[in-house]
This record gives C-alpha cells, structure tokens and sequence, in this order.
C-alpha cells in the first residue's frame, strides 16, 4: 500500500485556500459585529450564518493544521453570541435600557473575538482551543 502524501506546492496552495475562506469569514463577522453598534448600519444577519455555513462546511478541510483552531474560533465566537443574546432577550420586555446594554456588551465581545482572530489569521497563529 501507498501512503497519500503532499507535496510542498499542494501544502501551500492549501494554506493560501484556507487563509483565504478565513479572510472572507472574518471579514462577513467583522461586518455584522461592526453594524450591531452603529444605530443606524444593520447589516443582514444573513451575512453572519453565510460565513457560519461557510466555517462549518470548510473545517474538515482544515484539520490538522493551525487553521483549524480559527475555524473553531469563529464557529464558538457565533454559538456562544447567539446563546448570549437569546439568555438577555428577556431583558428588552423589562426596560429597553437593560437589553441595550446587555445587547452592546455581547457585541463589543464578538468585535472583540472577530478582531483577535483576524489578527492572528494575519500572523499566521493558530487561536486557543
């Protein structure tokens, strides 16, 4: 029997492959992120589960190698702003005030997750798991 092996050129072309997808993910967060804090810029929350569907479909061709963390990154990043925003949801029946402020701290968080990543996908580190 054979092994499958890579040859330097295909590890690349992957890398350049998945740095790429990971450039348009954190890009689509950024502007969903961004618009959650500007009143008067709401983008589509369909840009954020098209870069989710994105991330789910694209990780198995990342594992084994450091993008991988980023794909899980960005996949925990929306599970656990979504979870965060259905928990405070009950908040806007009580006061407005509440849920603006529970509302705005779960977004600086999610700006904070996208830009960290990023940057890091620029200075080709993986995350933390």
């Amino acid at each position: 029997m054979s092994e499958l092996t890579t040859t330097p050129a295909a590890d690349t072309q992957r890398d350049q492959s998945l740095r790429t997808v990971g450039h348009i993910s954190y890009a689509l967060h950024a502007i969903v992120a961004i618009g959650a804090v500007i009143p008067s810029f709401q983008p589509s929350i369909l840009l954020l589960v098209a870069a989710f569907i994105i991330d789910v479909v694209k990780r198995g061709d990342a594992a084994g190698t450091w993008h991988a963390s980023h794909f899980g990154w960005r996949i925990r990043s929306v599970v656990w702003a979504g979870v965060l925003y259905l928990v405070t949801l009950p908040l806007w029946f009580f006061l407005v005030l509440p849920g603006w402020i529970a509302w705005g701290l779960i977004s600086l968080w999610f700006i904070y997750r996208v830009a960290r990543g990023w940057l890091s996908l620029n200075d080709r580190k993986p995350m933390p798991t």
